[in-house]
């Protein structure tokens, strides 16, 4: 009820905005560099070998996985994990994708502390987005301070791990580009599309954040509108 009827619900509406429009953007970006077929003629698989071979990352395994944009690195298997449009495609938008991935590795085998610190807070970030929206208007409903002060507690670890994943995804696509760029495999004007995947991807992230960071503003305006 509260999400229709009190005036902090506007405060996620440029956020909501802002989501839609870096949703299409990834999209629609994707969509277009991935018809566009690399001079290399390399597939993501390939690319993805040679380039954790090139970093001494030949324990990571590189394996096909379901689905369309769900590429990803898993530091627990040490896996790098490569769409079905992406693992056997040879386009600049794949090419682009298997980097940023590689990317993680490398930032997975080197320490990187951002991406130590995001993955060590993931089980309390978890918790904290399931269970403090409902403690907080649960306490909202009966007029209970304490539970929604622990409603915004648990969701601020949730906003917490969104905006330490934006120095991670950067990072990887900074490396993506500079490995890229050192393995010959794509000449400047095949990164330069790579890059707008990259970018486009990255504005989801920034999107994500400025949504949890809306709705953080809003609990905390919902709070202190009533009192204990």
């Amino acid at each position: 009820m509260y999400y229709f009827s009190d005036y902090t619900f506007i405060l996620l509406i440029p956020a909501m905005i802002f989501a839609f429009y870096a949703q299409f953007k990834v999209s629609s970006t994707y969509d277009k560099f991935s018809k566009i077929r690399s001079a290399s003629g390399i597939s993501g698989a390939q690319l993805g070998r040679d380039l954790l071979d090139r970093n001494n990352l030949g324990n990571i395994t590189v394996s096909p996985t379901t689905g369309k944009m769900t590429d990803n690195y898993d530091p627990r298997n040490k896996s790098l994990n490569l769409s079905e449009g992406v693992f056997d495609s040879s386009s600049v938008a794949a090419l682009g994708i298997v980097a940023h991935e590689v990317g993680h590795a490398v930032q997975d085998a080197n320490a990187y502390f951002p991406i130590k610190l995001r993955s060590s807070i993931v089980p309390i970030s978890n918790f904290g987005s399931t269970l403090s929206i409902p403690l907080f208007f649960l306490g909202l409903i009966m007029s209970y301070g304490p539970l929604m002060d622990a409603g915004i507690v648990l969701f601020s670890l949730a906003v917490a791990f969104t905006v330490i994943t934006l120095p991670v995804e950067f990072n990887a696509s900074n490396r993506a580009v500079s490995m890229l760029e050192s393995s010959g495999y794509m000449p400047a004007e095949e990164i330069a599309m790579a890059k707008k995947v990259l970018n486009a991807a990255a504005l989801t992230y920034v999107a994500a954040t400025a949504m949890a960071l809306m709705q953080l503003l809003r609990l905390i305006a919902l709070r202190g509108s009533r009192n204990d």
